[in-house]
Parts: C-alpha cells; sequence; structure tokens
C-alpha cells in the first residue's frame, strides 16, 4: 500500500512524462473510469510559464487585472481562485503548498500532472519513439511505467499497457486498496 502525506490528506499519485507523451491524453481517459468507479478525484497540474484560465472582457479578469492579488469567482455550478504571485517570482510552484488549497473532504486520490521532481509516488508515461530515457531509472519513486514498449522497462518496474486505460485504473485501485466498487475501477 502507498501511504499518503497524512491521515487526512487523500493519497497522491502523479503522472511524469518528458513533454509530448501523452499525459494528459492519458489523464483524459483515466478519470472517466475513476469517477465512474465511485472515486471523488482531484487533479494538480503543473502548468509552464504565464498562463491565464480567464478571458480579456470578463469581470474577473479585468478586476485581477486592476490589481486584485486574489479573484474567487462562484456559482452553484463550480468556483475558480486565481491567485497572483508576486512580480518577478521565479519559484516554481510548491506541490504541497498547492495540495492544502485542495478540500480533503471532497476528494478520495490527487493525481497530479507534471512536478516529475516530486517526491511522491508516480507513474511514468514513455513512449521510446520521442527518444527520451526513462526516468524510472533514476527516479525511485516511479511506481510503474505506463508505455507503447513493455520490453523497454526494467525488471521489477509494473509495465502498464498504456492503451488499456482499465489496466492503469486497476493498477491504481490496487495500489490505493480502494474497495469495493473502487477495487477494479470500470467505466
Amino acid at each position: 500500500m502507498i501511504d499518503s502525506m497524512t491521515a487526512r490528506s487523500p493519497p497522491l499519485l502523479g503522472f511524469a512524462a518528458w513533454s509530448g507523451a501523452g499525459k494528459t491524453t492519458l489523464l483524459r481517459q483515466l478519470l472517466p473510469i475513476l469517477r465512474g468507479s465511485g472515486l471523488r478525484v482531484a487533479l494538480i497540474k503543473h502548468a509552464h510559464h504565464d498562463f491565464d484560465i480567464d478571458q480579456p472582457g470578463k469581470d474577473s479578469y479585468e478586476l485581477r487585472r486592476a490589481g486584485a492579488d486574489q479573484v474567487l469567482v462562484a456559482s452553484n455550478r463550480r468556483l475558480a481562485l486565481m491567485v497572483e504571485n508576486p512580480e518577478g517570482q521565479e519559484a516554481e510552484p510548491v506541490l504541497h503548498e498547492l495540495i492544502v488549497r485542495l478540500d480533503p473532504g471532497r476528494t478520495d486520490l490527487i493525481l497530479v500532472e507534471g512536478f516529475k521532481h516530486e517526491a511522491i509516488p508516480k507513474v511514468e508515461v514513455y513512449r521510446p519513439a520521442l527518444g527520451r530515457p526513462l526516468m524510472c531509472t533514476d527516479d525511485p519513486h516511479i511506481i510503474a511505467v505506463a508505455t507503447d514498449s513493455p520490453e523497454s522497462v526494467p525488471h521489477g518496474i509494473p509495465a502498464l499497457p498504456l492503451n488499456d486505460i482499465r489496466a492503469i485504473a486497476t493498477f491504481i485501485g490496487e495500489q490505493f486498496h480502494f474497495h469495493g466498487p473502487n477495487a477494479n475501477p470500470q467505466p
């Protein structure tokens, strides 16, 4: 069993890969299966450089641009919190500082995309066609490799078929000991 950060925190599972390997595609296919098994899944994604989820001309965008350091937009269907980091901040986001922003009472599992250097359990997404080395040979936190080339995975590390999303969901269920309908997630 993989231990969570604390008894109160949901377990974390990262998905790490070189750019272009298909982390987002895999997660887009995996999330409905996990959700369909009854799991409440949160996701933290590392974004590179400057990004914006708001659109110019929208009230929240204009208020943030006018100087609000935090803007919380809420409706009866969703809420979004945008927080500006100080000008010139060079530090990358810290995963454990982001986790505390999630509501643990609404989450059974936290999936993390990116943050490949964090010391958390991770599944590596690996495609030899990209010409990049396997990360699992240097990262002891990688617990499995989802790949289209299982023969390239070192002995002792589970090789998951990249195109068999149910097998990946089942592996997650087994690792975190999700019981009942969550023991073997089905669509």
